[in-house]
């Protein structure tokens, strides 16, 4: 099982980046998916969730509006477009996958994580 997290970088407040999560070695849709980051010093947080289908995502309230989580079954991916990037999103960021149809919020219940990838907002 594998879950390669990319696409992040350095980016001034208010620009965009779009991370990347792709998988391999289980079934795609068997799995929600979960993006967490985790900023120096602090615990890791839940980003968004997207269930087996794309159908329900949920977000924290921090990011609401500004970033937006979505999966492209054919790829086995999962995407987190960041918009609106402040300072306070720098972190970094990991993909999960949670073996169900539906997404928690508990991080207990995921199994497989990414590596993580690099999110730093500064001028």
């Amino acid at each position: 099982v594998q879950l390669q997290a990319s696409g992040g970088g350095l980016v001034q407040p208010g620009g965009s980046l779009r991370l990347s999560c792709a998988t391999s070695g289980f079934i795609f849709d068997d799995y929600a998916i979960a993006w967490f980051r985790q900023a120096p010093g602090k615990e890791r947080e839940i980003v968004a969730t997207i269930n087996w289908d794309g159908g329900s995502t949920s977000y924290t309230d921090s990011v609401k509006g500004r970033f937006t989580i979505s999966r492209e079954k054919g790829k086995s991916t999962v995407y987190l477009q960041m918009d609106s990037l402040k300072p306070e999103d720098t972190a970094v960021y990991y993909c999960a996958a949670s073996r169900g149809a539906f997404a928690s919020t508990d991080i207990a219940t995921y199994t497989y994580w990414g590596q993580g990838t690099q999110v730093t907002v500064s001028s």
